[in-house]
């Protein structure tokens, strides 16, 4: 938007499931989804607090196609909780699919929220799993920090970075997308209803070099 961002102390950046099988030649992989390590690696030397998620499936959840006779990934299934699309096999607990991308670089950060590892219910946001119910504790984590501002970064821009920042406006906090350091999947024209949805709930899209590091 070609404005400055000072940083304050009491920000965060949220790095969303930048992980090996969201990367190229992973079973989900985000096209250019490495391309966020670099960008994520600079503006984490730049905020105060890291926060990272990351996708934790355990075998045969629900979310996987291979969990449903007769499905393919991306058909979509009815839950409880309502539409699910699923998935091929990833980001299963313990696996090198699982691990963080090798050149990931953040030894700041001060919490890891796994996400995904009920077997009935998939998990998208970095603070509710699917069923809009479930909280993953990150609200009351912050909130006890003290922590105000998130700058969200990470995969896939369309599904975890979009839930996760449209319930952190439901939250009342201000949220800030860090455009180069996102990439997303765009089933369907997913990415532009996905970046709409956003704007509209007043996340404010920024670049990397509108960020101004604390004095």
């Amino acid at each position: 938007m070609g404005f400055g961002t000072v940083i304050e102390e009491s920000d965060v950046l949220l790095v969303v499931d930048v992980q090996n099988d969201f990367c190229p030649g992973g079973p989900l992989a985000v096209v250019e989804g490495d391309l966020v390590v670099k960008p994520v690696n600079r503006v984490a030397r730049m905020i105060p607090h890291v926060i990272i998620t990351q996708d934790w499936h355990p075998k045969g959840h629900l979310s996987f196609a291979s969990s449903h006779k007769g499905k393919s990934p991306f058909d979509s299934v009815t839950m409880d909780y309502g539409e699910q699309t699923l998935w091929p096999e990833h980001c299963l607990q313990g696996s090198i699919g699982a691990g963080f991308h090798k050149e990931l670089d953040l030894p700041m950060a001060e919490l890891i929220i796994r996400k995904g590892f009920r077997s009935e219910i998939d998990s998208y946001s970095a603070f509710f799993e699917n069923d809009r119910m479930t909280p993953t504790g990150l609200h009351g984590y912050l909130k006890e920090r003290g922590l105000k501002r998130i700058f969200i970064t990470g995969l896939a821009t369309d599904f975890c970075v979009k839930y996760s920042a449209l319930d952190a406006r439901k939250l009342g906090y201000e949220v800030f997308l860090i455009r180069e350091a996102c990439r997303g999947i765009d089933m369907g024209g997913s990415l532009a209803i996905a970046m709409d949805e956003m704007r509209d709930a007043g996340v404010i899209n920024i670049s990397e070099n509108d960020i101004s590091a604390i004095a």
